[in-house]
Formats: C-alpha cells, sequence, structure tokens
C-alpha cells in the first residue's frame, strides 16, 4: 500500500509514488495559493466599493438650518400670512427665536417688498385666495393671560408670533412663572416686535425680567397706556426711564414691591408721561418724598388716582400732593408711618384737593380729629371716607367732619376703636341729606349706651347700614337705629352673636322703604320668628338673604320664603337645622325663581332631597352643598347630569 505523504508548505496528504509527489504537488499548491489572493483582492475592493457608496448615500441632504442666523432671519421675514409664520415656528425652538425677533414694521417692509407686478399663475392665485378665505378674521381686542407654570419664555413667543400676524396683542398680564424655565427678557422682547399696538402690560411676581426687557417694550410698543409692575426684583430707574421714553401715553401706573425702582425713576415718568391719569405705588423702599414730589408735580393737569402704601415719605410729600393735586378725585393712603398730623393738616390746608370725592385712610397715625376737621372744611366735594386702624380718630372728630362736609355720602369705618355710639349718632344728626351708607366693622367703642340722648336724629336718606363685628352691639342699640333709619334697603349684621328677635324685630316693623338684601351670618340668636316676620313684611322686595350660622333656623323660615317671596334670587343657609322636609318646600314653590342656594353644613340634608334639588327650576345657577355629608359623591354626580348648567360645590 502506497504511504501517504504530509507536506508542510501547505501542500494535500496524497499518496504516490516518490519520485512523482514532488513534481505532482509543489506545481498545483503554487497555482491554488495565486487564486485565492487574486480572489482576496477582488473581494476586498469590492467591499471598498460598498463602502464608498454607502457613504455617498448618507451624506446629509441640503436643509435650511444649515444656514446662519442672519440667513434665515431673511428668509422668516418673507413668509407671508399668519398661518404661514405660525406654522414656521412649529419646527424648532431655533425658527420660533428667529420669529420672535422680528419687528412688526420689518415684516411690513418685506409684505411691501414682495408687492411686485409679475405674470399671474391663474393656479397659485386661486390657491392663496383659498386659503386667505380660510384666515379667521382679525380679533380687535386680542388679551391674554399667561398663570404659574404657563408662564415661559417658549408658549410667550409662540403666542407673540401667532398674535403678531393680526396686528398683535393689546392686553398682555403674566401672573407668575414656571420655577425653572420661567419667562425672561427673552419672551418679553417676542411679544414686543410683534406687538406695536400694546395698551396694557402687567407683570406679576416674574423675578427673571430686567431692564431690558422693558426697554424692549419701551422701543415696540409706544401706545403702551397701562403698566403694572409686581414684585419684578430686577427692574430698577433705568427700566423705568425707558419706559418714560418710548410711551409718552402712559395713563396708569402701579409699581408694587420693587425694591430696585427709586425716586429716579418716578421722576423720569412723570418728567415725559404728561397724560398720567392713576399712580399706585406700594412697598418700594427706596421711593420717598423726591420721587412722589416729582411726579405730583409733573402730572398736576391729569393725574386723578393716587394710591400710596408702605413708602418711606414725610409730611413734605402730602404737602405737595395737597397743592398740585387739582385734578385728583381718588386719594388712598395706607401705612404711611412717617407721615403725622401735620402732614395732613397741611394737605388739607393747601386748598388744592377741590375735585377730591373719595378717601381712604388705612393705618396711618398721622390721621387725628384735627386733621379729619380740616379735610372736610377744605374738600368740599369729598363724598367717601373710609378710614381703617386710625386709633387717634374720635367722637369730636366726626363731629367736625359732618359739620364741614355737605355733599358726604359714604362713611366706613373699620377698627376705629375710640368711635362710640354717641358719636355715630351726632354725626347722623348733623349729615347732610344726600348721605345714603353708613359702614361699621370691629369697631370695639360701638356698643349699648346706658342713657338714650333726648332726641334721637332722623336720617331718612340713609339706604345702607352695615354694622359687622361689633359684639357690644346687643338689641337695645339695634332698636335704635330702626328708629333712626326707616329708609334702609341693605342691612348687614353679620358677626352679632348677641342680637336676638327682640332687636330685629323693631328694625323691620320700621322699615318702609322695603328691604332687598339682609344679611344675618353669625347672628346665632335669631330664630324663625325674626325670619318669618322678615319675610312676610318685605317678601315682594327681597332679592337676596344671608342666614350662614343661624343654628336655630329650622324648616318653619322655608316654608314662609315659600309662600311670600316672589323676587329671592339668593339664599344662604349654610349650617342652618333646615332639612329634606324644607328643600322639598322650597321646590314646590314655583313663583320662586332661585339663582343661588347654598346648604353647606346642613347635617340634615340628605340623599332624600336630591330629586326636589334637581326641580328648583333652569334659573339655578350656583349650587352649594359642601360638607352635606349625608349626601354621597354618586349621588351628586347624578344630580349634575340632571342640572347641568348649573354650577354645584360639593
Amino acid at each position: 500500500m502506497p504511504a501517504f505523504y504530509a507536506y508542510g508548505d501547505g501542500g494535500c496528504l496524497v499518496s504516490a509514488p516518490a519520485e512523482l509527489s514532488g513534481l505532482f504537488c509543489g506545481g498545483a499548491v503554487q497555482q491554488r495559493k495565486r487564486a485565492l489572493v487574486a480572489a482576496s483582492a477582488v473581494a476586498a475592493a469590492a467591499a471598498e466599493c460598498v463602502r464608498a457608496a454607502k457613504k455617498q448615500r448618507q451624506l446629509p441632504l441640503p436643509s435650511l438650518d444649515a444656514l446662519p442666523d442672519e440667513c434665515l432671519f431673511e428668509i422668516l421675514r418673507r413668509v407671508p400670512g399668519g398661518r404661514g409664520r405660525g406654522a414656521s415656528a412649529c419646527v424648532s425652538r431655533r425658527w420660533l427665536a428667529l420669529l420672535g425677533s422680528i419687528r412688526a414694521s420689518e415684516l411690513a417692509q418685506a409684505a411691501a417688498a414682495a408687492d411686485t407686478p409679475v405674470l399671474p399663475d391663474l393656479n397659485e392665485e386661486f390657491v392663496m385666495e383659498e386659503e386667505d378665505k380660510d384666515e379667521a378674521p382679525a380679533d380687535p381686542c386680542v388679551e391674554r393671560v399667561l398663570e404659574g407654570k404657563e408662564a415661559t419664555d417658549v408658549r410667550l413667543a409662540a403666542m407673540g408670533v401667532v398674535a403678531g400676524s393680526r396686528g398683535g396683542l393689546e392686553k398682555l398680564a403674566v401672573r407668575g412663572s414656571h420655577p425653572t424655565r420661567g419667562v425672561t427678557d427673552q419672551g418679553l422682547s417676542a411679544v414686543a416686535r410683534g406687538s406695536p399696538n400694546l395698551s396694557s402690560l402687567a407683570l406679576w411676581d416674574v423675578p427673571l425680567i430686567t431692564d431690558a426687557g422693558l426697554a424692549e417694550v419701551a422701543a415696540g410698543c409706544p401706545l403702551l397706556e397701562r403698566l403694572d409692575i409686581s414684585r419684578c426684583p430686577l427692574i430698577t430707574d433705568k427700566g423705568c426711564a425707558a419706559v418714560a421714553q418710548g410711551c409718552p401715553n402712559l395713563v396708569s401706573l402701579t409699581i408694587e414691591a420693587c425694591s430696585g425702582v427709586a425716586n429716579e425713576g418716578l421722576r423720569a415718568i412723570g418728567r415725559c408721561c404728561t397724560k398720567l391719569q392713576a399712580v399706585n405705588i406700594k412697598n418700594c423702599v427706596n421711593v420717598g418724598d423726591q420721587g412722589i414730589s416729582s411726579l405730583v408735580c409733573s402730572a398736576t393737569a391729569s393725574l386723578a388716582k393716587i394710591r400710596l402704601q408702605g413708602l418711606n415719605i414725610t409730611d413734605a410729600s402730602l404737602a405737595v400732593i395737597g397743592y398740585y393735586g387739582k385734578a385728583v378725585t381718588d386719594l388712598t393712603l395706607t401705612r404711611l408711618a412717617t407721615v403725622g398730623e401735620r402732614g395732613f393738616w397741611v394737605m388739607a390746608n393747601a386748598a388744592g384737593l377741590q375735585n377730591l370725592r373719595c378717601m381712604s385712610v388705612t393705618s396711618c397715625p398721622g390721621v387725628t380729629d384735627l386733621a379729619l376737621a380740616s379735610i372736610a372744611k377744605f374738600c368740599p366735594s369729598l363724598k367717601q371716607l373710609y378710614l381703617r386702624k386710625c386709633g387717634h380718630v374720635s367722637d369730636a372728630g366726626l363731629k367736625a367732619f359732618t359739620e364741614s362736609a355737605k355733599l358726604f355720602e359714604n362713611l366706613q369705618l373699620e377698627e376705629c376703636n375710640r368711635v362710640t355710639l354717641v358719636g355715630i349718632l351726632s354725626f347722623l344728626r348733623n349729615c347732610s341729606q344726600k348721605f345714603r351708607a353708613l359702614s361699621l366693622v370691629k369697631c370695639m367703642g360701638i356698643k349699648d349706651i346706658c342713657s338714650a340722648p333726648s332726641q334721637l336724629p332722623l336720617c331718612r336718606s340713609i339706604r345702607f347700614l352695615t354694622i359687622k363685628d361689633c359684639p357690644g352691639f346687643t338689641d337695645a342699640s339695634l332698636a335704635v337705629v330702626g328708629m333712626i333709619c326707616p329708609q334702609l334697603e341693605q342691612v348687614d349684621l353679620s358677626g352679632l352673636g348677641e342680637v336676638t328677635d327682640n332687636g330685629l324685630l323693631p328694625l323691620i316693623q320700621s322699615s318702609e322703604a322695603g328691604l332687598i338684601k339682609v344679611d344675618l351670618s353669625g347672628c346665632k340668636n335669631i330664630t324663625d320668628v325674626a325670619v318669618s316676620s322678615l319675610v312676610k313684611a318685605h317678601g315682594k322686595s327681597l332679592k337676596k338673604v344671608s342666614l350662614e350660622g343661624c343654628c336655630k333656623i329650622t324648616d318653619a323660615s322655608l316654608f314662609t320664603i315659600s309662600e311670600s317671596c316672589t323676587e329671592l334670587a339668593e339664599l344662604d343657609l349654610s349650617n342652618c337645622m333646615v332639612s329634606d322636609y324644607g328643600v322639598a318646600i322650597l321646590s314646590s314653590a314655583r313663583h320662586l325663581k332661585l339663582r343661588i342656594l347654598s346648604l353647606s353644613g346642613c347635617s340634615n340634608v340628605t340623599q332624600k332631597s336630591l330629586p326636589y334639588l334637581g326641580n328648583l327650576g333652569q334659573s339655578l345657577e350656583g349650587l352649594n352643598l359642601q360638607f352635606c355629608n349625608m349626601i354621597g359623591n354618586h349621588n351628586v354626580a347624578s344630580l349634575e347630569k340632571k342640572l347641568w348648567w348649573c354650577d354645584i360645590l360639593a
């Protein structure tokens, strides 16, 4: 048997004679080796071609995003129509930012340049006409509000771009800001550039807005009339000066809790904004006498409303207001701790507040009896006075005031504890025939007097009376009020826990005009007797009755209401002892057209009342069932389906 030979140079194992082995195997191996090398070279070349082809196919296609911002800006500026610009804004944030940086004047220039005579394309013209018909008509008054987490730069810029195609926004309010992506100068600038007709701007709690954003508004919105800035710490005098120069038509200015705003900013606004009518400056720690004085002096011909709160001003500012406030009709002063009696006295004696009609003073220690008498004497047009937490005002001040105020109509006292019932009676005895409203709230001095005066005043002109949360006011005083004021139409006695039926009945019986609104909330000693007497005597005129917290009111009162009231629209029975039977009685009164009914906290109202509530009629607009624990949520859901037009609280 022939032997097998193995060749280490890559040959094969063969069985052959020894003399032929070298000749046969050596030549075959070399030929095969050359073939393998050639094949591998061809395969490598083919793979390289495939890779080159794939690489060529993967080359980026031409895109507008490859263009620099300058070129893309010019392209987007020429996009016709609001629909086209709105669609372009949806492409990317970069496109949105560029569209937001285009001013309305630049869009108009681009549109004018595009109006060149060309050969008409009938198909294209037809399509464009159809698109124009689909365009929504321009809103004559575009108003937008962003609140809380909705307030972002992206949303504000998109709003500015879309509204810019229709003439821009006219009113914008930003209340709050997103905690991480809040409104900055960029978003505000987008609105300013696209809304040249913006007339009202409110920025509340927007901490990232700076003077740069306000400068953009001043440059792009020359028609701005109302500016309200609240709690924007990065806005300073520089931003106010920019607004003053760019917005000469400003008529209303509100700045609150802006620590960067000081006297220079107010001085610039007063110098440039000669049409200013209303100024509201609150809690700006760096605003002093110079800023307020400059503002009032410069706008003396137009300034009608002034509201100052929490400022470091002195008597000098009030003296300037008294001398230059010739057009002021409404004056509000709150928490002016450094203004003394002299400031109020000089303000009145300057005799410049001849047109003052409404004055409100809160927590100002400078308001005394002397100041009050001077105000009444030198402000002949004064009709309304509201004093809150003025501890130095007493009965003597009220008496002196009423002797000089001949056109006075409305007096409101809150937490003025030195005023007593004797002073109120003296005031009513001397008040003018035009006096219509008296309000006493949380006045600890208003309480029963030991001996009534020999001659009680008779005030037939008063129509509105509020005596609220005065714990010393009881039945004896209320009976006297009924004799003094026989023409009352609205009475608010809420919070008088000591008043009973004995005090309320004389007031009801002495009222000649017919009561329209009665609020007895918190009068826990009032019973069905008084309510029934009220409804029987004034049922044809009553439109609103509040009995919240009157825990002695039962279904008997509802029975009388259902029989006697024909005009009643609002009824509050919260925390009363009414039950399902009372609700059934109300629903059976077909002539009763209630709009608002509150049964909150009525523990005796159960799910048995639901069918009767559903029959209250189409007039019902609001129903309060909160804290009615005997009514389940599933029952409320079925009631909501039946009363689908009614707002139900549960």
